[in-house]
């Protein structure tokens, strides 16, 4: 049994499979297979029991009550996601443009590398380091990766082109 309090500025309901959390950064929407698990709403707590006592159905309600969790910090607080631009060898300009990330003159290519913006994210480039931001966890570290993996080097040695977008930090 998990008992998870419910912030003053979040609010949540839930519908089915469907989990929905509002608060003043945005709302969040999750499908969540839920068979194993059963959720009771009180005035400021949800308490998440699950259903048997086999081993499946605990680790579903420990999945369910951290989905509800990081839910709560992302329409509270938000998540943030640092990544640092490092290059040895040809400077590379990072900007967004809409819906993607553009990153230039990576190792002297010629055309560039384009990475898209997952969800409701936000990117913000200052000066060697890239700023993700949003409130779905799921989104922002996606957004993140998606970024790291598009600057992965191939067929070249690691220990001498350390060129690159790389993850620093993490958290709300």
């Amino acid at each position: 049994m998990t008992v998870l309090e419910i912030p003053k500025e979040a609010n949540i309901e839930i519908k089915d499979n469907e989990i929905t959390v509002k608060g003043k950064l945005g709302t969040i929407k999750k499908k969540i297979a839920m068979e194993n698990v059963e959720i009771k709403k009180d005035a400021d707590t949800i308490t998440i029991n699950p259903k048997g006592k086999r081993r499946e159905a605990k680790a579903m309600a420990g999945t369910v009550s951290s989905h509800i969790d990081n839910m709560f910090v992302g329409v509270t607080k938000g998540w943030t996601y640092t990544l640092k631009i490092l290059y040895l060898h040809f400077p590379m300009t990072v900007k967004t443009e809409k819906d993607k990330v553009v990153i230039t003159n990576f190792l002297g290519e010629r055309t560039p590398r384009t990475t898209g913006i997952v969800g409701e994210s936000k990117v913000e480039v200052k000066g060697d380091q890239i700023i993700v931001t949003g409130a779905d966890i799921e989104d922002v570290s996606r957004t993140a990766s998606n970024i790291e993996r598009a600057t992965r080097i191939k067929f070249y040695d690691r220990r001498v082109f350390q060129d690159g977008i790389f993850i620093t930090s993490k958290g709300d």
